[in-house]
């Protein structure tokens, strides 16, 4: 079955010879590689591009092994790509496998203490070479296990063009998917949109390979990658995280919370960076709390959203079903999958009450800015009772702008304003993009 991935074989379309170096970015086993030489390059010889035109090197396989040597690699690609008159795909899967060699040309006695790592070539060098050459289109692929995909982005600095890639979205998880929308939206809340898990018919398999992703990949790959010496912390705060998504925390309650899972002691900071080592390997996404009235941003609390609510449940056992939180989850995900800056919003007030003024902080879901707008949106099961409508709305109304509110309520209700100047729509619409944000 093929997965159509529009978005982002669009977004490399419009990103091809622009002189730098094309990195896909993402959670492993989202479909990087698929996208890639599958998709990309099926879309490029519909076109009438040439296959003799691709040069396809991927260095998990074991015929590709020899291109670990970013020597070797830079001698392969230079020699299929003689021809001048000629313009070439460059394909890279898995560049974080390349290895490091020292380089023959420099007297180690003449470099510094600091400067050690230039005694070594890397893919970095050989690929800041190549892109330099005006017949070559280079793209790479990078997992997380020996190398995370952002450190890449780092490296390639202004030469590196990034295409960030996540989970199926629920449109696209839909659109090849032969159920109701209301169905959809059950297996989706439950499953999520990793491709393989999607692929699965069989619920036992899809909450097995869920699971085992969780558990032999991603937390593998961290603790070999930051050399750990045991798994138990970061599990705990893995869970604390699974079990709070949408909750507002900070690393000192997730230090207590982890400690009582654990049943010892573990620091602040030891917390905060297990959290950058999470969200740097695409696990969870940070959404920082920002004051709406005084334009700043709050440091000490923040939310954390699962990348994938699949990998989410499967890491809970699929106890968890909190509805209103995993819709805020996956309402957020295709906001930022959208290319949308979003932070939590909170509208602070001086309330006064029996006399006594008091300040109250409310919050509101997410503050979306499109890059030519500010939007607010609420995610909220039902508005069934004018008490329930008036608690919804209360934050945004008293945002002191005039930015557009949006409702998005649980089901398949189509978009409607009231006399406010609110507009309430289904999520379902909502996340199959019937409805312009």
């Amino acid at each position: 079955m093929i997965i159509q991935r529009s978005k982002y074989v669009n977004e490399l379309l419009s990103k091809r010879w622009n002189g730098k170096v094309k990195i896909i970015t993402g959670i492993r086993r989202c479909g990087k590689s698929y996208l890639l030489s599958t998709l990309y390059k099926d879309q490029l010889l519909s076109e009438g591009v040439s296959e003799d035109c691709f040069v396809e090197i991927a260095l998990d396989r074991k015929s590709d092994l020899k291109y670990r040597n970013p020597n070797q690699l830079f001698e392969y690609i230079v020699d299929r790509t003689q021809d001048k008159d000629k313009r070439y795909y460059v394909f890279i899967d898995e560049i974080q496998l390349s290895v490091k060699i020292k380089n023959k040309d420099i007297d180690e006695n003449l470099v510094s203490e600091e400067d050690k790592d230039m005694l070594y070539i890397t893919f970095y060098d050989i690929l800041n070479d190549l892109v330099a050459r005006k017949n070559l289109d280079i793209y790479v692929t990078g997992s997380n296990s020996k190398m995370l995909s952002k450190d890449i982005v780092t490296n390639f600095r202004d030469r590196g063009s990034e295409i960030k890639l996540y989970p199926l979205s629920f449109k696209e998880y839909f659109q090849m998917e032969d159920q109701d929308r209301s169905n959809a939206l059950e297996n989706y809340l439950t499953y999520g949109g990793m491709p393989l898990a999607v692929l699965e018919p069989n619920e036992i398999e899809k909450q097995k390979y869920l699971h085992d992703l969780y558990k032999n990949v991603y937390l593998k790959d961290i603790v070999e990658r930051y050399n750990l010496k045991d798994d138990e912390i970061l599990d705990a705060v893995v869970d604390s995280l699974c079990s709070a998504v949408g909750s507002l925390t900070n690393t000192h309650n997730l230090s207590n919370a982890a400690s009582s899972l654990m049943g010892r002691k573990t620091s602040d900071h030891t917390i905060k960076n297990y959290l950058d080592y999470l969200e740097d390997s695409y696990l969870f996404s940070k959404a920082k709390r920002y004051d709406v009235k005084g334009k700043r941003y709050f440091d000490n609390t923040k939310k954390f959203y699962a990348i994938d609510l699949g990998l989410r449940n499967a890491k809970l056992n699929f106890r968890q079903q909190e509805r209103s939180h995993l819709m805020e989850n996956m309402i957020y995900m295709e906001l930022i999958s959208r290319g949308y800056s979003v932070d939590v919003g909170v509208v602070e007030l001086t309330i006064n009450k029996d006399g006594i003024r008091k300040k109250s902080l409310y919050e509101i879901d997410f503050v979306v800015n499109t890059g030519h707008e500010k939007i607010y949106i609420q995610s909220a099961l039902n508005i069934d009772t004018p008490e329930k409508r008036s608690q919804e709305t209360y934050s945004m109304k008293n945002s002191g702008d005039f930015f557009r509110k949006i409702i998005v309520l649980d089901g398949n209700v189509k978009a409607w304003n009231d006399e406010e100047g609110f507009t309430y729509v289904g999520v379902i619409p909502f996340l199959l993009d019937e409805f312009e944000l």
